[in-house]
């Protein structure tokens, strides 16, 4: 079997850039206002954008790499394999919160865990020379120390720099969409 160099992130990418618009705009701008509707409709937004895309997207690069050789074996594929799995069912978890109106504050405990892995994504990509995702990780970095800060002490600022950095994360995936799309489909060179 001949390995690929076409994976799948480009799905990872805009899932999470969707649901980093829907939910950070939403508490960004506090438009629509909170209310069960709108939180029962950010829930299922996040169980299926970023959630089932980044799922399916890591799936799909585990398969890739484990079993069908598919793609090239890249240390790197495998740090997105990790990344898009983990964040696609800590995305489920959170839109399946947010649907049925959970309490928030123990997602602290969870940010611990996704800011640990979001600095292994950051240093590995930036030690693997691939700085535009290094800089996303750099985003994620910072969506969960503000998460972390946010749920520890209930501070409408922190909940206010969470949204920020997602929404300013949100930019960047969706330039990281264009990056490997326009590269694939069209041969451009858009750093990625």
């Amino acid at each position: 079997m001949v390995a690929s160099a076409l994976a799948p992130v480009a799905l990872g990418f805009f899932g999470l850039g969707t649901g980093y618009f829907i939910v950070g705009g939403t508490n960004l701008f506090e438009f629509p206002e909170k209310g069960e509707t709108t939180a029962q409709t950010l829930g299922s937004w996040g169980i299926w954008m970023p959630g089932f895309l980044q799922f399916l997207t890591g799936i799909l690069l585990w398969g890739g790499l484990t079993w069908f050789e598919a793609f090239r074996q890249d240390h790197l594929l495998y740090m997105a394999a990790l990344a898009f799995t983990a964040y696609g069912v800590h995305w489920f978890v959170l839109g399946w919160k947010m649907y049925r109106g959970f309490d928030p504050r123990p997602d602290a405990w969870m940010a611990i865990a996704f800011l640990l892995v979001s600095v292994l994504g950051m240093v590995d990509f930036f030690l693997g020379g691939v700085v535009p995702v290094a800089i996303l990780f750099l985003g994620l970095t910072l969506v969960y120390l503000s998460e972390i800060w946010a749920r520890f002490t209930g501070s409408e600022t922190g909940e206010k720099s969470v949204a920020l950095f997602q929404v300013l994360t949100g930019i960047w995936l969706m330039y990281l969409t264009y990056a490997v799309t326009l590269d694939i489909g069209l041969g451009w060179a858009l750093p990625k």
